[in-house]
């Protein structure tokens, strides 16, 4: 189908930059490795060195298109002579994970960890780079969730017209998606529906039940089914959306087709998938009855209160609409998926549901919070996770994680580029030496970002003038980054601050954006808002004062990372008020690029 949302193979390229071999749990004795794309070769063969760590980066990256053949060709010794191995990888999977920066594979307890990205021109020798005890670096959290479950999976049934396509466009932020289709048969409920905006989810999609039409049925109770067998949680399906146009004219809501799947799914027949109601084109139903009260009574009597009785109360709904208006509704959607997921699937699903949707930020807040309890966070609490690593490796890690989590559009990776992790890392020093703040008041975030934005724009000389950070991002200006990690009162605030710090330019950078693909004129007048903010001292000034009270090296237990995870809260913002802000807004033209550091014409 005419679509963003197909399912055809990416046409983009990745290109390669690096690559890791461990085989220090493996028993074979790995002289050499060689990539191989179809019949090129790489330039050079690894060999082994000290240890049990084989590593190449490649300058240029090499190019890996879409229907190419990627192998690794290994040559090992044995002690009756020389061995050849040709490790072959499943291109489709190497597409898909690219957003994670890497791609990783276990064969026979080698480790093998490929580099990727879609800019010819990032490197990754930062984050291919050994540690300073020779082992492998630090591994984001993120890419052992992805390893796991690297897509939020959805079945979405309905009837043509039902709303489905705008549902899908809004709550993952994707455009000119059709799910829906008219003829029976012309797409599949196995095929994977795939976005090139969004990697982080797959639909399938499924007409809704006609009235004395039973083959549907039987299709759609024998995929998740068959869904629901299969071992890998990446496979598995992981939620249900079953979609109803809001009756205006009356009608009957539950047909004969619709009925039996709801009793299947209330009799345990579909196992603990969870399934929930939509109704949608709610504006349409207020336009209807201009009163919001009367419009209300309307939905319990025609949607709410017939669903609830047949169902028992076992099946939740939500009542939606993709107006912009009412983006609230879809968060409320995509909060009740996360929730039931959470409970049934499991959290690594939970977490994949939460980046993958685009309209709540607050759902990546709490997955970030998630992922760095799980592991990198624990360090506010402890020295173990960052044990003899530098500052620098440290941070590179954190970074990521949460870049990951947010999930943004951002196909030349200038999320995780060093210049914006520079801008970052002099951010935590620069701010600590301007003027304090009194840390009992509580700034508004989302109105003195706005206001910050407001000044940045006024202050242009002209709409294609370019935005001028106020900290280098060319070089690392704080010497500390290059030390050792010990646990210390200013080790951890700065990790405190870092956290914080980019969560919220994130949070600003969703603000700015509006799900479009990213350039590094937006990035930069997010770090810029933020940084000119008087929030950005508040959090800084706020961190010292908690810290304090805290004594956090001599409390070095969950209550204290609690307390922090609370700070970091107390700045998100809601749906209800992100869409606010967005009208406030002053209008500056983002699409354009720039680079890091450009300078404004005298």
């Amino acid at each position: 189908m005419a679509s963003s949302l197909d399912a055809s193979t990416p046409v983009y390229p990745l290109y390669i930059s690096g690559l890791n071999v461990d085989f220090s749990k493996s028993k074979k004795n790995v002289e050499s490795a060689e990539v191989r794309i179809n019949d090129l070769r790489s330039p050079t063969s690894m060999k082994s060195g000290a240890g049990k760590v084989l590593r190449q980066t490649f300058s240029p990256p090499m190019k890996f298109s879409p229907g190419d053949m990627f192998s690794l060709h290994v040559r090992y010794r044995k002690w009756y002579g020389i061995r050849h191995e040709d490790i072959g990888f499943e291109p489709d999977d190497m597409f898909r994970e690219c957003s994670a920066g890497e791609y990783n594979k276990v064969h026979k307890n080698i480790t093998i960890i490929v580099q990727l990205s879609k800019n010819p021109n990032i490197e990754h020798a930062e984050h291919a780079a050994p540690s300073s005890d020779g082992t492998l670096g630090l591994q984001p959290t993120t890419d052992e969730i992805f390893r796991n479950c690297p897509q939020f999976r959805i079945l979405v049934i309905g009837k043509t017209g039902v709303g489905k396509s705008s549902l899908i466009n809004y709550a993952f932020g994707v455009q000119n998606a059709t799910a829906s289709h008219n003829k029976p048969g012309e797409v599949s409920i196995d095929q994977e529906l795939i976005s090139p905006q969004n990697n982080k989810f797959i639909l399938h999609d499924s007409k809704g039940f006609e009235p004395g039409e039973e083959v549907n049925l039987e299709i759609v109770r024998g995929f998740i089914n068959r869904r629901r067998e299969m071992p890998g949680l990446k496979d598995q399906l992981h939620a249900v959306w079953l979609c109803f146009e809001i009756p205006c004219t009356g009608g009957r809501l539950l047909e004969t087709g619709v009925e039996q799947f709801l009793t299947s799914k209330r009799e345990g027949e579909l196992g603990d998938i969870p399934i929930v109601v939509v109704f949608t084109k709610y504006d349409k139903l207020l336009v209807q009855d201009l009163v919001k009260k009367g419009a209300e009574d309307k939905l319990q009597e025609v949607c709410v209160a017939p669903l609830e009785t047949f169902t028992e109360f076992s099946i939740p709904h939500v009542t939606v609409s993709t107006n912009k208006n009412h983006k609230e509704t879809l968060a409320r959607l995509i909060q009740t998926t996360e929730k039931l997921v959470c409970e049934h699937v499991g959290i690594d699903a939970s977490v994949m549901t939460s980046i993958a949707q685009r309209v709540d930020p607050g759902l990546n807040i709490k997955a970030s919070i998630e992922v760095g309890k799980r592991k990198y966070w624990k360090a506010l609490a402890s020295s173990v996770p960052f044990k003899n690593r530098s500052m620098w490796d440290c941070l590179h890690v954190l970074h990521t994680d949460i870049v990951n989590v947010w999930n943004f559009q951002d196909p030349h990776d200038y999320l995780c580029a060093p210049e914006f992790r520079r801008l970052m890392t002099n951010m935590v020093d620069e701010l600590d030496v301007g003027p304090t703040v009194n840390p009992n008041k509580h700034l508004a975030f989302g109105l003195s970002i706005v206001g910050a934005i407001a000044g940045i724009v006024s202050a242009l000389s002209g709409p294609a003038a370019p935005i001028v950070v106020p900290i280098a991002a060319g070089v690392v200006i704080a010497s500390w980054v290059y030390e050792v990690y010990q646990q210390s009162r200013p080790a951890l605030q700065r990790f405190m601050k870092y956290i914080i710090d980019l969560t919220l330019v994130l949070q600003t950078l969703y603000l700015v954006s509006e799900n479009q693909e990213l350039s590094r004129r937006a990035i930069k007048l997010a770090f810029k808002s933020y940084h000119d903010s008087p929030t950005s001292g508040e959090v800084h000034t706020r961190i010292q004062e908690y810290d304090k009270q805290m004594t956090f090296l001599e409390r070095a237990d969950r209550d204290s990372l609690d307390q922090f995870i609370k700070l970091l809260q107390s700045y998100g913002i809601g749906t209800e008020e992100m869409s606010d802000l967005r009208g406030k807004l002053p209008a500056v033209d983002l699409s354009s690029d720039e680079p890091w550091d450009a300078v404004a014409k005298p």
